[in-house]
């Protein structure tokens, strides 16, 4: 992939896209995280830094005080408003719920309620959401249906994480930010490549080859086991990435 090239495209989409639905302002979480900080500094790139707000939205207990610093010195640099809001006290609410929720469920209402602030701060101040999602991530699933893979518009919808990663030192970010390991912070030590089962430069090789055709992986000399779980995720979270199923009914019932 040409990263000049690749920058460029995306500039153009996020100016097209935004002009085309009349629009101006844009929101976005910022979480200290590489694919976040790159969604920001495109973003500031395309619309103009005055025009995008940065939300952060941290977890007390949970999220990294390193996390949070590089994305506050971020916004900053790149001249991006940030605002700051914890989602401790929602959480809260959801501990009065008459059953006991699972640590999945737990999880992915954190996840939810950071894309309901940031739809309340766009429906507010009439902007569109962009999401910071990359193309390995929405292949795999890898994501909240309604939470972080509700959005407006991916930037990085159609570069892989390891894309992502040159892109980055394209666009020369921190190294801080790029050298960090990747992870929601949805709790204590979790990690990408942990709960993937891989890191994300095996999984691309795995995804990029499935673009070209399934029958193309083993023969490749991959890893077999990494190979059946990428294939079981997929097929498991497929439905994250459609629309939601319409019941049809005949017209002469």
């Amino acid at each position: 992939m040409d990263i000049e090239k690749a920058y460029q495209a995306i500039i153009n989409g996020i100016q097209n896209y935004f002009r085309d639905n009349n629009f101006k302002n844009a929101v976005l979480g910022v979480s200290g995280g590489l694919d976040s900080s790159v969604t920001v500094k495109l973003a500031a790139d395309a619309l103009g830094p005055e025009n995008v707000i940065a939300l952060t939205m941290p977890e007390t207990g949970i999220t990294s005080t390193e996390n949070m610093m590089h994305a506050k010195k971020l916004c900053e640099f790149l001249g991006v408003h940030s605002l700051n809001q914890s989602i401790n006290s929602y959480m809260l609410n959801y501990a009065t719920l008459p059953w006991k929720q699972s640590d999945m469920a737990n999880m992915n209402t954190k996840a939810r309620v950071r894309g309901t602030i940031l739809y309340n701060f766009a429906n507010t101040h009439n902007a569109l959401v962009i999401g910071t999602a990359n193309k390995s991530e929405l292949m795999l699933g890898y994501g909240t249906k309604h939470g972080d893979l509700a959005a407006d518009i991916f930037p990085l919808g159609d570069m892989f994480k390891t894309e992502v990663y040159a892109l980055a030192d394209f666009l020369e970010m921190p190294k801080e930010i790029i050298e960090k390991i990747p992870t929601a912070e949805l709790y204590p030590g979790q990690t990408d490549a942990a709960e993937l089962g891989g890191s994300y430069e095996e999984l691309d090789v795995i995804l990029k080859q499935y673009e070209l055709g399934e029958d193309m992986l083993i023969e490749k000399g991959m890893n077999a086991v990494l190979v059946r779980k990428v294939f079981m995720r997929m097929k498991a979270n497929k439905h994250k990435l459609e629309k939601p199923f319409v019941v049809k009914v005949e017209n002469d019932l």
